[in-house]
């Protein structure tokens, strides 16, 4: 009986080698993109929960995480008897704002504003905070050169509150 391997058996041995490092890094991607949404998913759940105690939300349409000099989580959903309601809670403080969504822009709208303000810039996503005592839009886009803007403008009337260009 002959010790050495055919080419069969040593292909099938770099396969199986292959197949285990392969599983090692799906694994291990898995587990680093669980544990980095970890923050966002504990956010968006405590904020649920205190808008539910506050503003009395019945359904979550959307989730934002604003970080400007402080930061806001905001749920915008409908309340219990259906209205559509903005809930915004700071991060450290109690000062919790429960806005009608009639009252303001939506986020398409913010968009939408900021990409007919400025052409020549590709709107990326907006999210909704509180920036000097005033609820606003901070909306980002790229410019040509691939650097971000980024646009506050006033939740109420989309007036313009604060640019920061080629970040």
């Amino acid at each position: 009986m002959s010790k050495r391997k055919t080419i069969g058996e040593k292909i099938n041995l770099w396969l199986i080698a292959a197949i285990i490092v392969l599983l090692t890094i799906v694994v291990t991607v898995t587990i680093i993109f669980i544990r980095s949404n970890r923050p966002l998913h504990q956010a968006r759940e405590e904020t649920i929960q205190v808008a539910r105690r506050y503003g009395d939300l019945d359904t979550v349409d959307k989730f934002y995480w604003f970080n400007r000099k402080k930061t806001y989580f905001t749920v915008t959903g409908e309340d219990t008897s259906g209205k559509k309601i903005v809930v915004i809670v700071p991060q450290k403080g109690n000062k919790i704002r429960v806005l009608d969504q009639r009252d303001g822009l939506t986020e398409a709208a913010a968009k939408k504003q900021i990409s007919t303000d400025y052409p020549d810039v590709t709107v990326e996503k907006a999210e909704l905070g509180i920036y000097q005592k005033q609820t606003v839009w901070e909306v980002s886009a790229k410019n040509s050169e691939g650097n971000y803007n980024y646009y506050l403008i006033a939740f109420a009337d989309g007036k313009k509150v604060k640019t920061l260009n080629n970040i």
